[in-house]
């Protein structure tokens, strides 16, 4: 267990650390029932560090969130520019690439799903700084398979949540493991796999005309 420090104490851990632990923090029990004492004793520093380095509670999450987000939409950038010869090729490929990263970075992914549920300063912080990126990002695609025909016609919500629902509950380890106590999705292989078969369903569904 870690102990907090005193103040002023030297802090050990490195920022990628501090962040991550504080993601995880974030993540298990929630933005309101994570305090100030348990990031303190988590991270082994004192009561005073938080708002010392970061200026506050709220201040500490965004970091956190930077952190876990770091390179996220430059990456769907880069995979979307390699494949833009196809709409449905980009779509297939964003929607692995989102699937993959939601089972193997289950902590931001858990803190999104938990997020998304609250309309709060911190939901739109989550919005502006992933959410609509990424459907920025993938509005075009969608709207020429859509044009196509390729795509069903559906409000927009509707077809964000067919998109994302199913990466979010990627998150929903406890429930999983209750429904198929034989499944192992512990090793980094085992998430890819799921993901994987999670993306082709759903991509079943999406791209009826590519089926």
């Amino acid at each position: 267990m870690a102990n907090p420090r005193r103040r002023n104490a030297p802090v050990e851990l490195a920022e990628s650390e501090i962040l991550g632990r504080g993601l995880d923090t974030f993540a298990e029990l929630g933005y309101d029932a994570t305090t100030m004492r348990e990031l303190a004793r988590r991270l082994g520093v004192s009561h005073n560090f938080i708002n010392d380095r970061y200026g506050s509670k709220a201040a500490f999450w965004r970091a956190a969130v930077d952190f876990a987000l770091y390179d996220v939409q430059p990456q769907r950038n880069r995979l979307l520019a390699r494949h833009h010869e196809d709409a449905g090729v980009r779509l297939q490929q964003v929607i692995g690439q989102l699937y993959r990263m939601a089972a193997d970075a289950r902590p931001l992914n858990r803190l999104i799903a938990d997020e998304s549920t609250r309309d709060s300063d911190r939901l739109d912080y989550l919005h502006r700084q992933f959410v609509k990126p990424f459907w920025d990002s993938i509005e075009p695609t969608i709207a020429a398979l859509m044009a196509a025909g390729r795509v069903p016609r559906v409000p927009t919500h509707v077809l964000y949540f067919a998109i994302t629902g199913p990466a979010l509950a990627l998150a929903q380890t406890p429930i999983a493991d209750r429904l198929d106590p034989n499944a192992s999705p512990a090793a980094a292989q085992d998430r890819d796999a799921v993901a994987d078969g999670l993306a082709n369903l759903v991509l079943r569904g999406l791209l009826p005309a590519d089926r």
